[in-house]
C-alpha cells in the first residue's frame, strides 16, 4: 500500500523534506501544501534581493517534482483531524495522511503600537519576512527618499543596508542599547554601528517606539523619548513567532514552538514538525542549517533508510549578509565565565575581534571587519578542536606560528573541513564531486547543494573548484 506523507508548508524546510523524500524513492505519495502562491524560495536571500544584487529567479529553490510528488501552492490548511488522519484546506478539500509533517515556519511579529493595531497595516508600513513583503518594500522604496527600520537585529540591519545601497536615507530604531544583542557584545556592536554609519545607516538606540502615524504622504514613527521620525517607508523587523496555531488546535503539545523529540516526532507519533515551528530540547532554530538537518533526519526515519537517525543540533554561526560588512558571531555573546577571553578593537578601521576559550576550545567568538582567520575560527568552533598555543593569529588574522596560520589555499585545508554549514558539505565532498565529473562551480553546487543556503560559502566553493582545475589539469585533459 502506498504510504501517504503530507507536508504542510512549502518553505525552506518543507520543500527540502519533499526533495529528500523524493530522492530516496520508494512506494509513497508526498503531498506538499503551501499557503504562499509562489514556488519555494530561499528566504535568507531576500535581503540580497532587496539590495538588487539578485533577481527573483535567483532566490527560487529547486523543488521535488515528478511521480509521487503533489505540490499545491496557494493552499492554506485550516485544520488537522488527527482522529481521521486528514487535513482540511481552505478550498474545501480533505487530504488523507499516514504521516503528517508540520513545516509551518514562523510569522513576523507586528508590535502592538497605536497605528499598527488595525486589521491591516498601512501601505507604507511593511514587515520583512516573505517574498511578498520584499515586493511591497521595493514598490514603496521606488518612490521613497527616506526609510526607517524598526529593529536592530540581524534581519533588520540587512534590510537597512540593502535600502541604503539603493540610495535611500536610512535609520534604524532599536529599543536595546546596542545592535544585534543576541550575537554581539556592546563593544562589538559599537564598532558595527560606526561601520553602518559610514555606509549610510544611522542608528537610534535604547529608545522604544511609541506609535505610528501613516498616510498616503508618509509615515511618522513616534518614540518614547518624545521625538518623531519621518520617512516614506517603515520596515518592521521585530522578530518572528513560530506558527503553532494548527498544532495547538489539533491538541499537540506546544510551548513556544511545537514540541518534538530527537526524531522530530510531536506528541502524536504520526505527526512530525521541522524548521522554525519546531521546538527541540527547549530550543527554536530560526536558521536554515538546522531546518535542513531536521528534514534529512525525518526523511531517513520515514523511508527506513536509517530508522535510528536522530537530530543533533550543531552550534550556530551567524553571518551578516550586507555589502561592506564582514561579521561572524558564534556562541553566547554574554559573560564567558571561567576561561580565557581575548579582544582586539580598531574602530577606525571597523575591526573588532573577541575570542572566548575554555579548556583549549573556542566557546564563542565575534569577528567584525577584515580578518583572514575567520574561516579557521569557524572550523575550530564548529568541530571543537584545540586552539593553537599562540592565539594571536586567530585574534588578529596574522600568522604568529604555523598552527595559527589559516589555510591560505585549499591545499592546506583538511578534507574534513566544513565549507558549507547550511548543507554540511565538507571540502572532501567537493573534491570527490569534482573528480566524479562536476567540472564547474554550478555543477558542483547542483550536485552537493553547497552555496544554496545563505550563500556566504560561494566564494570558497569557487576557490576550491579553481584550485582543482589548476592542480589536476592533467587529469582533466586525458
Amino acid at each position: 500500500m502506498t504510504e501517504r506523507i503530507v507536508i504542510i508548508g512549502n518553505g525552506m524546510a518543507g520543500s527540502r523534506l519533499a526533495g529528500e523524500l523524493h530522492a530516496r524513492g520508494g512506494d509513497r505519495k508526498v503531498t506538499v501544501l503551501g499557503a504562499e502562491p509562489h514556488r519555494a524560495y530561499n528566504r535568507i536571500m531576500l535581503s540580497t534581493l532587496l539590495a538588487g544584487k539578485v533577481g527573483e529567479p535567483d532566490v527560487e529553490l529547486a523543488e521535488a517534482a515528478g511521480q509521487g510528488v503533489d505540490l499545491r501552492t496557494g493552499v492554506s490548511v485550516t485544520a488537522v483531524d488527527r482522529a481521521s488522519g486528514t487535513v482540511r484546506t481552505d478550498d474545501g478539500d480533505r487530504v488523507a495522511y499516514d504521516h503528517l509533517v508540520l513545516a509551518t515556519g514562523s510569522r513576523a511579529v507586528v508590535p502592538p503600537l497605536p497605528g499598527l493595531d488595525g486589521p491591516r497595516l498601512p501601505e507604507r508600513v511593511v514587515p520583512f519576512r516573505t517574498l511578498d513583503d520584499c515586493r511591497r518594500i521595493l514598490a514603496v522604496a521606488a518612490g521613497a527618499r527616506r526609510a526607517l527600520v524598526l529593529g536592530g537585529g540581524l534581519l533588520g540591519l540587512e534590510a537597512a543596508r540593502a535600502l541604503a545601497a539603493r540610495g535611500l536615507d536610512v535609520a534604524v530604531v532599536h529599543p536595546v542599547p546596542y545592535l544585534m544583542e543576541r550575537q554581539l557584545d556592546p563593544a562589538g556592536a559599537a564598532v558595527l554601528a560606526d561601520t553602518l554609519a559610514g555606509l549610510g545607516v544611522r542608528t537610534h538606540l535604547a529608545v522604544a517606539a511609541a506609535g505610528v502615524v501613516a498616510d498616503a504622504d508618509g509615515v511618522h514613527l513616534d518614540l518614547a523619548d518624545g521625538r518623531s521620525l519621518a520617512a516614506d517607508l517603515l520596515v518592521l523587523s521585530c522578530g518572528v513567532r513560530p506558527d503553532t496555531a494548527l498544532a495547538a488546535a489539533a491538541g499537540l503539545a506546544v510551548d513556544r514552538g511545537v514540541l518534538v523529540d530527537d526524531r522530530l516526532r510531536t506528541s502524536d507519533p504520526r505527526i512530525s514538525a521541522i524548521g522554525d515551528c519546531a521546538q527541540h530540547d527547549g530550543a527554536l532554530t530560526g536558521l536554515v542549517a538546522p531546518a535542513w538537518a531536521q528534514a534529512r533526519v525525518v526523511a531517513q526515519v520515514l523511508t527506513g533508510e536509517d530508522a535510528g537517525a536522530r537530530y543533533r543540533p550543531r552550534p550556530a554561526v551567524t553571518r551578516l549578509k550586507a555589502a561592506g560588512i564582514d561579521l561572524a558571531a558564534m556562541g553566547d555573546p554574554g559573560d564567558g565565565g571561567t576561561g580565557e577571553e581575548l579582544t582586539f578593537a580598531d574602530p577606525a578601521r571597523g575591526t573588532y575581534a573577541r575570542l572566548r576559550i575554555r579548556d583549549e576550545r573556542l566557546t564563542g567568538a565575534i569577528l567584525l571587519g577584515d580578518n583572514p582567520a575567520v574561516g579557521t575560527v569557524i572550523q575550530l568552533f564548529d568541530r571543537g578542536q584545540p586552539v593553537p598555543a599562540d592565539r594571536r593569529g586567530l585574534l588578529l588574522g596574522r600568522s604568529f606560528g604555523a598552527a595559527a596560520t589559516p589555510a591560505a589555499t585549499p591545499a592546506l585545508m583538511p578534507d574534513a573541513a566544513t565549507v558549507c554549514r547550511c548543507n554540511d558539505v565538507s571540502k572532501g565532498a567537493l573534491v570527490s564531486c569534482w573528480r566524479s565529473g562536476a567540472r564547474t562551480v554550478d555543477a558542483v553546487v547542483a550536485a552537493t547543494r553547497a552555496g544554496t543556503g545563505c550563500g556566504s560559502c560561494r566564494d570558497a566553493v569557487a576557490g576550491i573548484v579553481g584550485w582543482l582545475s589548476e592542480v589536476e589539469s592533467v587529469e582533466v585533459t586525458r
